[in-house]
């Protein structure tokens, strides 16, 4: 039986990769550390497959369709965008377990986008190009929930597919170690005046949740108080909800924490184990 045997919080901000010297060394280290700390631990725990829980950025899809989730079953590639600096290769999938989540999905009212030949862009290439790549004969499957753009995914629904998710790996007949992977946030403002501004105190907030393993507390924050507080990006804790909801009952440990203006982010690298 598969199972999932830890889950893990990153950063997917492009400018980490198309700006890789910008912040000051000890910051950069930091984060680039918080990455390869993952990837140990993925090799560690002998993951052999990650789900990789991100969201579009008006790259994969404009205003003519917006799915609230989409999972990619087939082939998967990418980044979509060259700026981001990293080359644009095939990244392995799991399609068996991905189309046993697609099925569990449909079966328990999750009504997924499904993509057979999927190009991503950076929040599911960022996280596996520095914690997944890395580590030899991981497969990767791709989730989007829509935190980005409006009319964004309920935290609630975002929570809940992460159960359904949690309820399909749990279900499926093979032996596959699963790790899950929350990305982006934590706070920052994309395109906007504030851009380029950090709340480490709202940041902290959110890890303090994660590490409590209190996700109602995070799904009871408004999405007028996460843009206020956090920013339009801070709408991506919802992918953090949804890693939570697929973990069950959970504690979070901090792996590395920087606010780093230079990348207009808040980057937070946390993992989770069943409590």
């Amino acid at each position: 039986m598969a199972q999932i045997v830890a889950g893990f919080m990153m950063p997917h901000d492009p400018l980490i990769a198309a700006a890789p010297m910008a912040p000051p060394e000890e910051k950069r280290n930091n984060c680039m550390d918080g990455f390869a700390r993952i990837a140990e631990r993925i090799r560690e725990l002998r993951v052999d497959t990650v789900v990789v829980i991100g969201d579009d950025h008006y790259t994969l899809h404009g205003p003519g369709c917006v799915p609230q989730c989409m999972i990619g079953i087939g082939d998967v590639e990418g980044p979509i965008e060259p700026w981001v600096g990293i080359p644009r290769s095939a990244i392995e999938n799991n399609t068996a377990l991905a189309e046993h989540i697609m099925q569990v999905g449909f079966d328990n009212g999750v009504d997924w986008a499904v993509s057979k030949t999927l190009m991503l862009d950076h929040s599911g290439v960022v996280p596996i190009h520095y914690s997944v790549k890395p580590v030899a004969g991981v497969r990767s499957i791709p989730v989007y929930i829509n935190s980005g753009i409006a009319p964004v995914i309920s935290s609630k629904r975002a929570h809940q597919i992460g159960e359904v998710i949690g309820k399909a790996i749990a279900s499926w007949s093979g032996n596959e170690r699963v790790a899950i992977l929350g990305t982006g946030g934590i706070s920052h403002w994309v395109g906007m005046a504030e851009m380029g501004r950090v709340n480490e105190e709202w940041d902290h907030k959110i890890i303090s949740c994660v590490e409590r393993g209190d996700v109602q507390s995070l799904i009871d924050i408004s999405d007028e108080e996460i843009i206020t507080e956090g920013g339009n990006g801070g709408l991506e804790i919802k992918n953090w909800i949804c890693a939570m909801g697929a973990m069950g009952t959970l504690k979070g440990e901090l792996i590395a924490y920087e606010a780093v203006p230079e990348w207009v982010c808040g980057c937070g690298y946390m993992e989770l184990t069943a409590a």
